[in-house]
């Protein structure tokens, strides 16, 4: 592409740091959404499209920005005509949908990226970067925490409509514990109260413990809390050979591994000079451009989507679930001859 033409579909509040990545690569930028199009398009100077057929006329890549319920049907309509797409987590609200969206970009030669930005944080990139290394070990214990002012926009506690906080926030961190330890087999789940409507509660917490593949257990805490809630987000791996640890509330984090010598002991600090958006759409537009893998594959969307979606169903029942990643990246038919 000698001219990047980006259709971003979406104005609401994700759309200001998706568009200060596009804008950063030079893009060309269409927008269009049902409101707020022309104020995003004014602040960035980029176009509005009248409907979405001209947006997509008008881009090489898709880029959707939207609430979770439309992600799969927009995804699917800009597949079908041909074009690159990027997707806000969760890629859709079920497995079955994300295997879909999934099957029709291969189908159609296309890319598609799951944007699962925390993989672009520099302080998580270290941390896979130094377990990946092996420098501490193999990962036995996996600790997440998340926290902040829960979203006013009653669609993020609709679960019946894919929202929720496991399917919304917490799948940062599962995305995360996959990225660090592998496949899951079994998920558990509790939460501190029942959203029975789309009226957000005052608090709500949730905790999601992982058994992998690799014997690793991940226990994973998501919080939503009242306005003015600081936002805060920490990790700890504990590995046969040491441990990792980051936090949001502390600069630098720390490596500690005994009787280690010649290592820096520190990871960086987290600048983000360069915003994790923009490094994420970098990636992006690279891997299409060279032919690669990002760092975040379609696949690794399905998978996101499916521990998101066990964890809600643990919920639902009370009891652990078994789940099969191989099966649930298959594609469709695939997977359905299987269980046939």
């Amino acid at each position: 592409m000698n001219t990047l033409r980006v259709g971003l579909i979406g104005a609401g509040g994700i759309s200001r740091v998706h568009a200060d990545g596009w804008r950063a690569l030079g893009a060309t930028v269409t927008v269009y959404s049902h409101e707020g199009a022309q104020a995003l398009a004014d602040a960035y100077g980029f176009s509005v499209a009248p409907d979405l057929d001209a947006l997509i006329a008008a881009s090489d890549i898709v880029d959707i920005v939207t609430p979770t319920p439309s992600h799969a049907p927009l995804a699917l309509t800009a597949i079908r005509a041909g074009k690159h797409v990027v997707c806000e987590k969760p890629l859709a609200g079920s497995t079955d949908e994300a295997r879909a969206v999934v099957d029709a970009a291969r189908a159609a030669g296309v890319r598609l990226f799951p944007a699962h930005v925390v993989r672009y944080f520099p302080e998580y990139a270290q941390v896979r970067q130094q377990v990946a290394s092996g420098r501490i070990g193999e990962p036995a214990v996996l600790r997440f925490v998340r926290g902040g002012e829960a979203p006013r926009a009653g669609w993020f506690h609709d679960e019946s409509a894919g929202g929720g906080i496991v399917r919304d926030q917490m799948i940062h961190d599962l995305d995360q514990a996959l990225w660090l330890a592998g496949d899951v087999v079994r998920v558990y789940a509790v939460r501190s109260r029942r959203v029975v409507d789309a009226v957000a509660p005052d608090a709500v917490t949730a905790h999601v413990v992982l058994t992998h593949a690799n014997g690793a257990l991940s226990h994973v805490q998501g919080s939503w809390g009242p306005r003015g809630m600081l936002f805060r987000t920490s990790a700890d791996i504990a590995g046969s050979a040491g441990t990792l640890a980051i936090d949001s509330r502390d600069t630098p984090s720390t490596v500690d591994i005994p009787a280690a010598h010649g290592g820096d002991g520190y990871l960086p600090p987290p600048t983000h000079a360069v915003s994790p958006y923009t490094a994420q759409l970098r990636d992006y537009v690279a891997a299409i451009a060279e032919g690669r893998d990002a760092r975040v594959t379609a696949e690794d969307g399905i998978r996101a989507v499916a521990v998101a979606e066990a964890a809600m169903e643990s919920l639902r029942t009370g009891a652990p679930v078994e789940l099969d990643l191989a099966a649930a990246v298959l594609p469709l038919a695939a997977a359905e001859a299987v269980g046939a």
